[in-house]
């Protein structure tokens, strides 16, 4: 399976301006049932992205108030990127290899195509296992 698999079914690509709060960011990251967001400039280009744990560390536990910081100034821009053709294999190496939760998808051609969570790949290898255990379970124990 590849990231395009992955990124298929859905149909919004999340992202905040590196200008909203951190507040906003935090709104929209709770109202879209999401943990992270690529971050675009006035311009439109991926500059960062910003999760909860960003606000979590950076913001509330520096008791700094969200209303008064912008995405821009807690975003984390050491931006690690993965293809749509990659596999699954692939992001699962980088995200260990960089100790990350999420990887921004970005294709050459069309720009940031969304994020995929180590939660995306777990729901899949959980679903491919079991999937593999059902079919074992027919073929030891076959319904007659």
């Amino acid at each position: 399976m590849k990231v395009s698999d992955l990124l298929r079914a859905r149909t919004e690509v999340f992202s905040i301006s590196d200008s909203a709060t951190v507040h906003d960011a935090a709104r929209y990251l709770r109202d879209q049932k999401v943990r992270a967001v690529g971050v675009r400039d006035s311009g439109g280009a991926l500059v960062g992205i910003v999760s909860q744990s960003d606000i979590s560390e950076k913001v509330a536990a520096e008791n700094k108030c969200p209303a008064w910081m912008r995405v821009s100034e807690i975003m984390s821009t050491n931006l690690v990127t993965i293809a749509p053709e990659a596999s699954l294999e692939d992001c699962l190496r980088l995200m260990e290899k960089h100790r990350i939760f999420h990887l921004l998808v970005v294709d050459p051609g069309a720009g940031f195509r969304g994020l995929v969570s180590a939660k995306d790949l777990l729901k899949v290898i959980a679903s491919d296992h079991k999937e593999r255990a059902d079919m074992l379970e027919s073929y030891m124990f076959p319904q007659h």
